[in-house]
């Protein structure tokens, strides 16, 4: 597997200079710099601090501290030098797809499914293949699906995976990515896994890999991408990663160095606290209160009478079909629009999810928390019942 041909660009030689003196100075350096364009002078007091370009694939001691952070919950050593800190993990997403993929490239991914994935590859002239997935492969993608695929549409460049899932919630166990590592490698096809949710999961005691499988654990060459908006909150900060392949690191960071120049310092400043013990103790707090939120959605289920609704393994989404509900309503959309204008309850039709069949099909996010989660399900069963 070589880099797309689009991605073979100079780099930005200004920020290759930059990441470069930010090195000698970690080393002791007095470096004198007269490379890039950025202002010296201090604002007014009291307004802005003013923070310079880091290296366009992010500073050294955050990429030192993200490999770190696979060393502790993955037992997996990961060179800093293929970590790339991005500007969220659509910054990863768009930066790894011109990397990786030509248009006219082929590239699959499960249906139901995050739409940016199929909107960027789309926007970059990529062939997107939407697997269709259910109940019967818990929503996502095996084997004998990307068999049936390459059959239906030709050989593949690519796969996304993500577990967990967005809108499903849904997670891949050990045996089940392998298997798709092994299938891409057999077969020359990218693996891309979307990790961001990882840390935000519900496993039952005594359950492997309560945090999920990381295929950075499975296959070297395997592109990994994850955030700090999910588990750790920072949603505003725009800071997210990827772990590429030696053969990507090159051509990501060219790009990099001319698509966005760096990831914003001050970010990447504050994410540096993210991987202490007391930080992880905090966060996995916040993730306790999710699941008190989830368990009030699972407990209020019968009462909803809604149809067949995806394993809620983590994330924090639910992910229903409307069920009989699509009679009176007609569509989730329907459904949705009406429930908002009556009941001041504001849930996601899964057309964005899943254009062919999701109009069917309702998300609920309970990121907002458990006593929000109760104020909607009461007002969406007197709703219903209305």
């Amino acid at each position: 597997m070589r880099p797309s041909s689009r991605s073979r660009i100079p780099a930005f030689d200004v920020m290759r200079i930059t990441d470069e003196i930010a090195r000698r100075r970690l080393a002791g350096h007095d470096v004198v710099s007269l490379c890039a364009g950025e202002p010296s002078a201090r604002p007014a007091p009291g307004t802005l601090k003013p923070a310079g370009y880091t290296g366009p694939l992010g500073t050294t001691p955050l990429r030192e501290a993200i490999a770190g952070h696979y060393r502790t919950w993955y037992g997996v050593e990961v060179d800093p030098g293929r970590v790339a800190v991005t500007t969220g993990s659509s910054g990863a997403f768009q930066l790894v797809f011109l990397a990786a993929f030509d248009p006219g490239d082929r590239v699959a991914l499960a249906s139901p499914g995050y739409p940016a994935y199929r909107n960027i590859l789309t926007a970059l002239g990529v062939q997107v293949v939407e697997i269709p997935t259910g109940v019967d492969t818990r929503y996502q993608p095996t084997p004998a699906l990307l068999d049936a695929a390459v059959a239906a549409h030709g050989e593949l460049a690519g796969l996304i995976v993500a577990s967990p899932a967005n809108p499903t919630g849904t997670m891949l166990n050990r045996t089940e990515l392998a298997a798709l590592a092994e299938w891409c490698r057999a077969r020359d096809v990218r693996l891309i896994s979307d990790e961001i949710y990882h840390g935000i999961t519900f496993p039952a005691p005594g359950q492997p890999d309560p945090r999920g499988v990381s295929a950075a654990e499975l296959d070297p060459e395997a592109i990994v991408i994850n955030s700090f908006s999910k588990y750790w909150g920072m949603t505003g900060w725009r800071l997210g990663w990827a772990i590429l392949p030696p053969s990507l690191v090159a051509p990501l960071e060219a790009l990099a160095s001319n698509f966005a120049l760096s990831p914003p310092a001050p970010a990447q400043e504050l994410a540096m606290r993210a991987f202490t013990e007391e930080t992880y103790a905090e966060r996995d707090a916040v993730v306790d209160g999710f699941a008190r939120a989830r368990e009030l959605i699972l407990d209020a289920e019968p009462a909803l009478g809604w149809g067949t609704a995806a394993p809620s393994d983590g994330a924090f989404y639910y992910y229903s079909e409307l069920g009989p509900l699509l009679e009176r309503y007609g569509s989730a959309t329907e459904y949705a629009r009406v429930l908002l204008e009556r009941a001041d309850v504001a849930v996601v039709p899964g057309v964005d999810f899943d254009p062919v069949n999701g109009d069917r099909a309702v998300r609920l996010s309970y990121a907002a928390g458990e006593a929000a989660v109760a104020e909607a399900l009461e007002r969406i069963l007197r709703f219903q019942s209305a």
